[in-house]
């Protein structure tokens, strides 16, 4: 997966912001708490407000993160 998300990083950069959380860090316990983790990989789409608006769990294909980001894009 990292290819693709960083792939889409470079491509969206200035549009969306992305964070990366190591699960094993305890600093990260709230945020993951906060968005219910509980499978890895897992990506949370955040819109400008913090509210989560897509979350998927497991392997992604770009282009489903690439309709997501259409709709949260101004």
């Amino acid at each position: 997966m990292a290819p693709v998300v960083h792939g889409l990083e470079v491509q969206y950069f200035g549009l969306i912001d992305f964070t990366y959380l190591d699960v094993d860090d305890a600093q990260n316990a709230a945020l993951m708490k906060e968005f219910e983790f509980r499978y890895q990989p897992m990506f949370v789409l955040v819109d400008g407000n913090g509210a989560p608006v897509k979350t998927w769990f497991g392997a992604v294909h770009a282009g489903e993160f690439e309709t997501e980001f259409a709709k949260v894009i101004n």
